[in-house]
């Protein structure tokens, strides 16, 4: 985790910041002195921008992380209910609806 976090240039408290998640159970998986629940992982992938399965290695692929609107706005998402993200699923549904 602690190499992704680092690849998108964030700090561990603006990490916790985007995941939702404090500041220490961010410090104690990336030092290996505590486990996270799923959820928990799946809130730090979101706020990376990356598969859960990612943070378990540090080989990162390659251009993965690059995508600056894509990162900003799953960081975004990570933060919402999810009552909001069903609504905003039919909105992105709508806009990309073909027009025809």
């Amino acid at each position: 985790m602690k190499a992704h976090r680092q690849r998108v240039g964030l700090t561990q408290e603006a990490l916790a910041e985007r995941a939702g998640v404090s500041v220490d159970m961010i410090a104690k998986i990336e030092g290996a002195t505590s486990g996270a629940r799923f959820r928990v992982i799946e809130q730090i992938a979101a706020a990376l921008g990356v598969d859960e399965a990612e943070l378990f290695t540090t080989e990162l692929p390659r251009d993965q992380l690059k995508k600056g609107a894509l990162l900003d706005i799953t960081g975004r998402l990570a933060t919402l209910s999810e009552a909001d993200l069903v609504w905003l699923r039919g909105v992105v549904d709508a806009a990309l609806r073909p027009r025809g």
